[in-house]
């Protein structure tokens, strides 16, 4: 923000809300990964470096609650669940960085779910109940104060999704199964009311319209995208169709019932509607990331070029920054690509940034993964946006979470000069050790004689 900027808005020569947003989207385009440090119990004495990771089988879903922006949730392959204060870290680690302990957790027991947790949401009009479902069939009601579940439904098949509409008062969860029909379930009377069917293989991914409350879209195995309108008795509304760049009749393609169109050339394990409700964003096995006109249907043909990768049945939603925080029609989504995070400019496809964790904060959950860690590879699972904060968060399958905060380039790159200096410095004293262990057993390889006069 330079000095011309201030003076045009204190004459009144710009809106404040331009202003706002410039310094916003720097904010955003700024952020880095930091060592902020999620452990199940704190460091011990001897060792201050030795931390636990968040989940020791590995981390499968987060979610921020959007009231306060200050509770994280997260899920674990091994059905285990933590719940986070994000404003109030336990403790200071020995460099310096935050250390956040759980407010209170769930394990795996007989009570909770059998297997790991596949999504988390935190109730649409209350942050102090939230829902899970799991890979053992059932989607849970939870009390955010006790993590003690009050309701229970057994949909007989995986959960791989669930969605609850950000502004309905109908209080349906959607799920997307192993069964090839959405189900819906009602939270006021506790059953499942109805299925729409359509799709011809598993359902991995479902969004409501966040400005129609009865509108939802889900995409499934079979490489499709449907909408369905839930007030009608036959609620499919149509398909997308990824040939389709100039979109039928106005709505989303295609005859309803038709099975032909796909939204992508393999499964669809990813969507995410943006905040005015105009767009939709898939993702797919065939490795692309589409962009799609609701009101039409029409593919916006977005190109985010060969970099996307996307090989698993498990939901992978990008994230989108708050477009109150960018400046119009410059919406950035975050894509968990693997091992980093790619930023892309939404409707242009431009890749604007890679995000990757430090190499600090990897050796130090490497470091402290404990027994019974089976994932250990740094893999992205999950994002999750804080509300009212320009921070994202990250799940990993080796177990643990990553916070990415605004912090300017150059101290990044400070950053990453001492991390390239450590790791010359180790590898420096590794050859010196190997030199001197080659002397050692030279010598002591030798044959010693003794001769005699």
């Amino acid at each position: 923000m330079n000095t011309q900027q201030l003076l045009s808005r204190s004459f009144g020569f710009t809106d404040h809300n331009v202003l706002r947003r410039h310094a916003a989207s720097r904010l955003i385009y700024a952020l880095q990964p930091t060592t902020t440090t999620f452990s199940q119990r704190p460091p011990s004495k001897d060792n201050p470096a030795d931390h636990s990771v968040a989940h020791p089988s590995g981390v499968n879903t987060l979610a921020i609650d959007k009231f306060e922006g200050r509770y994280l949730l997260s899920g674990g392959a091994d059905s285990s669940i933590g719940l986070w204060d994000l404003e109030e870290p336990s403790s200071i680690s020995h460099h310096g960085s935050p250390v956040y302990l759980p407010l209170s957790s769930t394990t795996k027991t007989s009570e909770e779910h059998k297997l790991g947790i596949t999504q988390l949401c935190f109730y649409p009009f209350d942050s102090l109940a939230f829902l899970s479902s799991s890979y053992d069939h059932t989607v849970k009601i939870y009390s955010s104060e006790t993590l003690q579940d009050s309701a229970s439904f057994d949909l007989d098949s995986v959960v791989y999704n669930i969605a609850l509409s950000p502004i309905a008062d109908h209080l349906l969860v959607a799920c997307a199964t192993q069964h090839p029909a959405v189900r819906l379930i009602d939270l006021r009377s506790g059953a499942s009311t109805h299925s729409l069917a359509g799709h011809s293989g598993a359902i991995l991914s479902c969004a409501w319209s966040p400005v129609r409350d009865h509108i939802l879209a889900s995409g499934a195995t079979d490489g499709s995208v449907r909408f369905w309108d839930i007030r009608r008795s036959v609620g499919e509304l149509g398909t997308l169709d990824l040939e389709d760049s100039v979109g039928v009749m106005g709505r989303p393609s295609s005859t309803r019932g038709s099975v032909q169109n796909k939204a992508h050339r393999g499964p669809v394990n990813g969507m995410l509607w943006t905040e005015d409700g105009k767009h939709i964003i898939t993702c797919g096995h065939d490795q692309r990331i589409r962009v799609w006109d609701t009101d039409t249907g029409a593919n916006t043909l977005a190109n985010f070029g060969p970099m996307v990768r996307n090989s698993h049945l498990a939901p992978l939603i990008p994230v989108l920054a708050p477009v109150c925080d960018l400046p119009v029609e410059k919406d950035v989504v975050f894509y968990p690509n693997e091992h980093e995070i790619l930023v892309y400019e939404l409707f242009e496809g431009n890749l604007l940034r890679r995000l990757k964790r430090l190499e600090q904060a990897r050796k130090l959950n490497e470091g402290s993964s404990g027994k019974g860690r089976r994932n250990v590879k740094d893999r992205i699972t999950a994002l999750a946006w804080r509300a009212h904060d320009i921070e994202l968060y990250s799940a990993h399958a080796d177990g643990s979470i990553a916070a990415w905060k605004p912090r300017p380039t150059e101290d990044a790159l400070l950053d990453e000069e001492e991390e390239q200096e450590r790791d010359e410095a180790e590898s420096s004293k590794k050859r010196k050790r190997d030199v001197l262990e080659d002397i050692y057993h030279d010598l002591m390889g030798r044959k010693i004689t003794f001769g005699g006069s």
